[in-house]
């Protein structure tokens, strides 16, 4: 359950090259994550429901595969529909996906204030992978972003 009034997530398998971004992002933020910001690392959307209980803001950031080029960051803001048109973001190499994660924390009344999706596409998914430069660079950048996003709104004394 979260503890702040924010929560990042970042979903995924290390095991699978690119579709450790999410995961990679969260570890970057937990090293010194912002005041009032928990920081979760998830793998499948039973935890992820459980991570951003509670919270006011859930910032949730997972590798995705829609077409376009390795490292895109795409964001989904703030407010995510019953179902995503995002093949990406139905289940991947996990067993559930984020829209599983929001069906089951609607149907059990756990969701987020407020549900902010970020989704850094993938390239390369096979088992044993490395995470590829693009991604790589877009993980570092995203967790760059997200820390400076979330410094700043605390500095001007916003909840979220």
């Amino acid at each position: 359950m979260s503890t702040g009034d924010t929560v990042v997530v970042g979903l995924g398998s290390d095991l699978r090259g690119d579709d450790a971004a999410g995961l990679a992002v969260a570890r970057l933020l937990g090293d010194a994550p912002p005041p009032g910001v928990a920081v979760e690392a998830c793998g499948d959307a039973a935890a992820l429901v459980e991570a951003w209980s509670g919270a006011a803001l859930a910032i949730v950031v997972d590798a995705v595969r829609t077409g376009a080029a390795p490292g895109t960051v795409h964001h989904r803001l703030p407010d995510l529909p019953a179902s995503l048109p995002v093949a990406g973001w139905h289940g991947g190499t996990h067993s559930l996906g984020l829209v599983d994660a929001v069906d089951l924390g609607r149907a059990l009344g756990r969701l987020p204030g407020e549900l902010v999706v970020v989704g850094i596409e993938g390239g390369d998914f096979t088992p044993g992978a490395p995470m590829t430069p693009p991604v790589l660079a877009a993980v570092r950048r995203t967790a760059r972003e997200l820390r400076e996003r979330l410094s700043r709104e605390r500095r001007a004394g916003r909840r979220r």
